[in-house]
Order: C-alpha cells, then structure tokens, then sequence
C-alpha cells in the first residue's frame, strides 16, 4: 500500500478547470476532465468522481458511514424485491462528462435500459432516487449538501435524500422537483433523526427513511 493511502485525507481534488467551466460552457476542457477520470489508477481504498468542473478523490467511508450505507441498502432492497428495479451502490452514475459515486440509488435491475454504452456505468437519466450519508469534514459535506445537491438537480434526478450525522444531533433531507435550469429544488424538507421521511415518487414511493436506518439522534459537533 502507498503512503497516499495511509495517509487518507479527507478530500483531495487532483484536476480542476474554472468554476465556470463546466460542461455547457466549457466541452473540450470537459473531455479533458473525463479521459483524465477514465485513466485514472487509485490505492485501494479510493474513488474518483468528477464534480462541478473537478475531479474529485476521496477514501471510501468509516466504518459507522458504511453501517449506515448497508441498512439503507438492505431496506431499499427488501422494498424493491419483485419489482423491475433495483437498490444499488459503489457504482458510477454517469451524466454527459460527469461522474458520481452515490452511498446509494436506485435504477432499473435490468442493465440493459441502465448501463452506459462502454459499460462505465449507469446513465443518470435512468436514476430514479439518490442517497448520500455525510462524511466527517468540511470538504465532505459541502460536496454532498452544495456541490452534489446542484449536480443531481441538474441532471433532473426526481428525488435526493441527504442523510447527515453533522446537521445538528442529525437530520434527514428530502428534495424533489428537480429544476435542472437553477441546479436547485422545488421542494425541499428537511427533519432531525427520529422523523420518518417517505419518498413521495417513484419505484421507491412509499419507502420510509427512518431510525433504524439512520440511527438515533447523535451528539452535538
């Protein structure tokens, strides 16, 4: 193992354009981005996504974020038995020349109307709900509560759950109605650990987040 990954930082962003750079404005800086992503070989213990103009790598979670991460997949799964979807995660979303890495999201079980042409991922047009679970840290939680929060409504994904340790004593936020033209939401609702939120559309509706996914109310920062 290298010492790049004894050393697991937080975040790190190994190649950034602008801010303004982005794939609407900015498509061969955008290629560049992406067949840098494509070619990229990590430490074990590492991914890579490409985010608002960035690549973006990071050590995959703790062991409490995949405690978390495993019961919401587990749940998710048991829901969606016998239907046409399916719950997955450690998987890349695609979307043009980005690329995500969800804790959790459902899409078809089937590959075929899923899976990208060169087999990189799933498109983000046949996501239908995404979950993220806050990791410790700054940078951590702006990428899911910020930078994700706009890079999901833009690619018009119906639901976003953010499942966050470090709102308050923890809390749980439900956005719906993406507006990919304002990269921001038509509803959002928010509710602290303890609250159970129900996904209103979708293959998932119905699915309720609670406490025995979340865990209990936790200690003030």
């Amino acid at each position: 193992m290298t010492a790049l990954a004894h050393e697991r930082p937080e975040t790190m962003t190994e190649i950034r354009t602008e801010p303004h750079c982005l794939p609407e404005n900015g498509p061969g800086l955008d290629k560049v981005l992406w067949q840098a992503w494509k070619a990229m070989e990590l430490p074990e213990g590492y991914r890579a996504e490409i985010i608002e103009g960035a690549i973006e790598v990071s050590p995959t979670g703790r062991y409490s974020h995949a405690r978390v991460v495993n019961r919401l997949r587990d749940a998710l799964a048991d829901f969606l038995r016998g239907s046409e979807h399916a719950a997955w995660n450690d998987t890349n979303v695609i979307h043009g020349h980005r690329a995500w890495i969800p804790d959790g999201f459902v899409a078809p079980s089937d590959e075929e109307p899923a899976a990208t042409e060169d087999d990189l991922g799933i498109k983000a047009s046949a996501v239908e709900l995404i979950v993220e679970i806050v990791s410790p840290g700054k940078r951590n939680q702006d990428r899911d509560r910020i930078k994700k929060r706009r890079e999901y409504a833009r690619a018009g994904i119906p639901v976003y759950v953010i499942i966050d340790d470090y709102d308050g004593e923890g809390a749980v936020t439900l956005f719906t109605g993406p507006r990919p033209d304002r990269a921001d939401w038509e509803d959002i609702h928010r509710v602290p650990y303890g609250t159970e939120v129900t996904i209103p559309e979708g293959p998932a509706k119905g699915f309720v987040v609670t406490e025995a996914i979340t865990g209990p109310a936790r200690a003030k920062e």
